[in-house]
């Protein structure tokens, strides 16, 4: 698993189970928080940045974003909603992934 138990998941998935268009959405939403360093190159913000899960593409919100700045985790979360978007607990989906192991 790529995410962190402290993330929480967008996954490219509507409730419908249609994959959400455009492919690089993940990417730019996540660019919208990235700066341009001295080094002249794109860094994503600390606490959002792109992956892909499954072959599923995502972004990871850390939690403590919503502390930090509370805008930006209500943007996140709406632009979730609005486009019907699930929307995970990264620790939930490890324990999904965790095989039943039996005595």
């Amino acid at each position: 698993m790529i995410c962190n138990p402290y993330e929480i998941i967008i996954q490219g998935v509507t409730s419908s189970g249609r994959t959400f268009r455009p492919s690089d959405w993940a990417e730019r939403l996540s660019g919208i928080l990235s700066t341009f360093g001295h080094d002249r190159k794109m860094s994503y913000h600390a606490y959002v940045r792109p992956l892909a899960l499954n072959n599923i593409s995502c972004v990871a919100i850390d939690k403590h974003l919503e502390q930090i700045d509370p805008g930006v985790f209500a943007f996140l979360m709406a632009f979730a909603k609005d486009n019907d978007l699930r929307v995970m607990d990264c620790k939930a989906l490890q324990d999904e992934e965790q095989p039943n192991t039996f005595l």
